[in-house]
């Protein structure tokens, strides 16, 4: 059973960016590595209700916080079997976002902190309800929120079909997740926790990855 390993950050933190390097490095060193994100946009239903709630579609669906926190969970939730054959097939999992983005995005977008009742409430529905496995790893990718916004602005002006969502322009709910993150990260919330940092070397985190499989 291989390790599973969530990456968690804003929207434009550089997720993908150090992922792909990650599972290159990994390969490299003759690991089976493979990688999943999050939301499935294309793939699941649900999450493509999400992406088009936060777009201005569906009503008021995207006012409600408790009916996206559902909706992403959907997906994931979707995935199990997928998930299961991955772990079941590699040394590593690489995941872009997990439980913990439900998380923090929505304690964030109700003010309240990683241990408040909307967390509690996505917690319980995920690993509980769902029975999404828990991570053995969960890696925050911090980067200032400036930084993230400007990377996500690029993005979106370089695709115009992916233009930001109401979550990505909204500068204060991405100060107050980028926040809740940060205490996730430091309390260790449901398993061990890395931090990543903007200039720290993707081969170092690739020599620890390749270090705890080892273990």
């Amino acid at each position: 059973m291989g390790a599973l390993v969530a990456v968690e950050g804003l929207d434009g933190a550089g997720k993908r960016t150090l992922i792909d390097a990650v599972v290159a490095g990994l390969a490299e060193r003759g690991l089976r590595v493979a990688g999943l994100a999050f939301p499935r946009y294309g793939r699941s239903v649900h999450a493509d209700l999400a992406a088009e709630a936060l777009r201005g579609r569906h009503g008021d669906l995207a006012a409600s916080v408790n009916a996206m926190a559902l909706l992403f969970a959907l997906d994931r939730a979707g995935s199990r079997d997928e998930l299961a054959k991955l772990l079941a097939d590699n040394d590593i999992v690489l995941l872009d976002r997990y439980v913990a983005s439900n998380v923090a995005y929505n304690a964030a977008r109700t003010d309240q902190s990683a241990d408040g009742e909307i967390a509690s409430w996505v917690t319980e529905l995920e690993f509980g309800r769902f029975q999404m496995p828990v991570p053995d790893l969960q890696v925050l990718l911090d980067v200032p929120t400036e930084l993230a916004a400007e990377r996500a602005r690029r993005r979106g002006e370089l695709d115009t079909a992916r233009g930001l969502d109401a979550y990505e322009r909204d500068n204060g709910l991405q100060e107050r997740t980028a926040a809740v993150y940060r205490v996730l990260a430091e309390t260790h919330w449901h398993g061990s926790w890395w931090v990543h940092r903007p200039h720290d070397d993707p081969a170092t985190l690739t020599a620890r990855l390749a270090e705890k499989v080892a273990l």
